[in-house]
């Protein structure tokens, strides 16, 4: 019987993996490698019928090492402990290799939001608030929207934890509407992210954006933003996807007019068609002719067998942890470039960051300006993993572990071991 897939095993053994090619000293290994806080609540929720359903949630709290901790809430009926724990670990990662003064979180919810109503969702939003108030804060632990959270759900957190605190407390989340204190461009911030890191990749190889095959295998907030951007730039968008099918195009989909199908919750891809588009499974989407691949769905999408088979010459990580440690030897094996999502799918932490500092300093600043500092951020971090890559003869992620790992033992070292 095959292995079932960690994904906190699988970052562990990057993780290992990177200090040892970085010739890293492992003193502080156990530090990096366990997180600070993993906390599991149970939340009683009363239904729309009546009846009561307890649900289970976590958040985890990786590193505060480098500042607060950091990271968003998942809705999903897979969520499962282990798997906020890697996305923490990820955090962690994630904010040092770009630099900014975050440590790392994450949190969830086991559950399937599309079964809920939307008053059910938001007695269950306010009740996993409540369970964990005592972990989060403006200066301690900034949730913001992941995978099957939004806006709407940011904005019920913060009225609940506010109500709790007696007093408006807009720093506590990120990727809240901009009525509520939200910032310009953080909607969009990470799909941009990808395609800020698709552009810097092609430009070291010296290839223009306009013209590439893309294929996108989820098209939410990271895929649908990515598809957009991307298609407004001159790439060809041939294949994209949603939890209900994929669709292929040879000659490039017509992004705004699936944009705005898919503007309706209820509208998926497996009902839309139009003239040229042909209906494919996720795996042929992964496996079609491109020139760059976007993972922008879950995990364990890109496994060994998925990597012999995939055709295209890039690989940008849109999701977190889409590709599994024998996956990645494949690819690398095989040449084909791969961003990995601790730089890749950034920008929406950068600009979290962004938003978090304009709260603090009851400021609004305007989305080019967002924008603008969103692309210095990330192509500095780019030339730092570039520049590793190159000194270590590594990949680009064992690259950007490497140095998100040294900036993390680094701070650990200064601050020293309390008490």
């Amino acid at each position: 019987m095959l292995k079932k897939y960690d994904p906190y095993e699988n970052v562990i053994e990057v993780l290992s993996e990177a200090m040892n090619i970085g010739n890293i000293n492992k003193h502080m290994f156990e530090i990096i490698k366990n997180p600070q806080r993993a906390l599991t609540v149970y939340l009683p929720v009363k239904m729309d019928d009546g009846s009561v359903q307890v649900f289970e949630g976590y958040r985890v709290q990786h590193s505060n090492i480098r500042g607060p901790f950091k990271g968003g809430i998942r809705y999903h009926q897979d969520c499962d402990l282990n798997e906020v724990k890697a996305l923490a670990t990820w955090m962690t990662l994630k904010c040092a290799v770009v630099d900014i003064a975050y440590g790392g979180a994450k949190g969830g919810i086991q559950v399937d939001p599309r079964t809920l109503s939307e008053a059910e969702l938001c007695r269950l939003t306010r009740r996993y608030t409540y369970a964990i108030e005592p972990i989060i804060g403006t200066n301690k632990d900034i949730p913001a929207p992941d995978v099957n959270t939004n806006s709407k759900i940011m904005a019920w957190i913060l009225d609940t934890y506010s109500m709790l605190q007696g007093k408006p407390c807009p720093g506590v989340v990120t990727g809240k509407p901009l009525e509520l204190g939200g910032s310009k461009g953080r909607e969009a911030a990470t799909g941009r992210g990808v395609v800020i890191s698709t552009e810097l990749i092609l430009k070291k190889d010296n290839k223009a954006t306009e013209g590439q095959k893309v294929a996108i295998q989820g098209v939410g907030n990271v895929g649908g933003n990515a598809a957009r951007i991307l298609h407004e730039k001159g790439a060809k968008i041939v294949a994209i996807s949603d939890v209900s099918a994929a669709i292929y195009a040879e000659d490039g989909l017509d992004i705004p007019s699936i944009m705005d199908y898919l503007k309706d919750p209820q509208s998926l891809l497996v009902h839309y068609d139009a003239q040229g588009i042909t209906h494919i499974t996720n795996e042929e989407l992964l496996q079609c002719n491109c020139d760059i691949l976007i993972p922008a769905a879950l995990e364990n999408q890109i496994n060994e067998e998925v990597a012999k088979k995939l055709q295209c010459s890039y690989i940008v990580e849109g999701a977190n942890g889409p590709t599994t440690t024998a996956g990645d030897k494949i690819l690398e094996a095989r040449g084909i470039t791969l961003v990995p999502d601790i730089l890749a799918n950034s920008g929406g932490v950068i600009v979290s960051y962004f938003e978090w500092v304009q709260n603090i300093q009851v400021l609004t600043w305007d989305e080019d300006k967002v924008n603008e500092m969103l692309e210095n951020q990330m192509s500095k971090a780019f030339i730092d993993v570039v520049a590793e890559s190159e000194k270590s003869a590594c990949s680009l992620r064992m690259a950007a572990y490497i140095v998100a790992i040294r900036k993390v033992i680094h701070a650990q070292d200064v601050k020293g071991i309390f008490p």
